[in-house]
C-alpha cells in the first residue's frame, strides 16, 4: 500500500529512526579498499571549502595552534556550538598540512541523527573519518572505536555531548574521561565562540560576516588520575579538568 502525501514525512522520519536503530551503515569491501584514498580527498576538499566559510566569508582568529604539534594519539577537546564545529577544530588545528600529512586529518565521534540520516550523508561522514555514535550517547560500541582509532591519530570530542543553545560551556560527560584513561593522549583544550551566530541550532545555512575565535590551550596534565580506579566517577573528574581548561582559555569572539 503507497502511504498517502501527507503520510510521507512520517514515513520518511521513520525509515531514519530504522537506520539509526540498526548502527553505523555497513561497507563493502570494495569501499573499505578505497577509503584511504575516498577519505583524504572528500575531507580535504570539504575542509578548503570550509576554509573559505571560516576565514574568508567569516573572520576567524585562531590563537595557540603551536599547542597543539603534530603528535599521534592527540585529542583535541572542544566545547560544542554548531554541527560545523568539528570542521573548525580540524582546519584550525592542521589546515593545510593535512594535504601532505593525512594522518593529521582528525577522527570525529558524531551523532548518528545528524550526520547519518540519508545514504549521501553517510558515505560523506564515514570519509570524514567520522565514527558513527547513536542517538542517546552511552554508545559502547563507539567508545571501543574510539578506543581503537585514537592512538593511532588524532581525534576531535565534545564533551558536553550536544550543542549549546546560548553560547554557554556546560558540563561534560564522563564517556569521554573513560576515553583519556583507557588511552592516556595529550589532551589540547579547544574555546570555540561565534559558531553559534554562524549556524545556531535549527539553522542549515551558515551565515557570513560573522566573527568566529578558536583557541588551543597547552596539554591538560591530567597524571594524578592514571593511579586510581578506572571508573565512571575517575572519568568525570578528568573532563571536569578539561573543561575548565576550556573555560579558562575561552575568549568572546567579539573582544578578539
Amino acid at each position: 500500500m503507497t502511504p498517502s502525501p501527507e503520510a510521507l514525512p512520517q514515513v520518511a522520519r521513520a525509515g531514519a529512526a530504522r537506520r539509526t536503530a540498526q548502527g553505523a551503515p555497513r561497507r563493502s569491501a570494495l569501499f573499505r579498499l578505497l577509503w584511504p584514498l575516498t577519505s583524504y580527498l572528500v575531507t580535504n576538499v570539504t575542509v578548503s571549502v570550509l576554509w573559505v566559510l571560516f576565514f574568508v566569508l567569516n573572520r576567524t582568529t585562531v590563537r595557540g595552534r603551536e599547542h597543539v604539534g603534530e603528535h599521534r594519539n592527540t585529542l583535541l577537546l572542544s566545547n560544542h556550538q554548531s554541527m560545523l564545529d568539528s570542521f573548525l577544530v580540524g582546519i584550525a588545528a592542521y589546515y593545510p598540512k593535512s594535504w601532505l600529512k593525512p594522518q593529521l586529518i582528525p577522527w570525529n565521534p558524531a551523532a548518528a541523527e545528524n550526520f547519518y540520516k540519508t545514504p549521501v550523508l553517510a558515505w560523506l561522514a564515514d570519509n570524514w573519518k567520522c565514527i558513527w555514535v547513536r542517538e542517546g550517547r552511552r554508545d559502547l560500541h563507539a567508545l571501543h572505536r574510539m578506543i581503537e582509532a585514537l592512538p593511532r591519530g588524532t581525534m576531535t570530542l565534545f564533551p558536553e555531548g550536544t550543542r549549546t543553545r546560548d553560547g554557554s560551556i556546560g558540563a561534560g560527560r564522563a564517556g569521554p574521561g573513560l576515553l583519556i584513561l583507557a588511552t592516556t593522549p595529550r589532551v589540547i583544550p579547544v574555546a570555540i565562540d561565534g559558531m553559534n551566530d554562524v549556524l545556531p541550532i535549527g539553522r542549515y545555512v551558515p551565515r557570513i560576516g560573522k566573527r568566529i575565535t578558536i583557541v588551543f590551550g597547552p596539554p591538560i596534565d591530567y597524571s594524578e588520575f592514571l593511579g586510581l580506579p578506572r571508573t565512571r566517577e575517575t572519568a568525570q573528574i578528568v573532563i571536569d579538568r578539561a573543561m575548565q581548561a576550556i573555560r579558562d582559555e575561552r575568549v568572546p569572539a567579539r573582544d578578539a
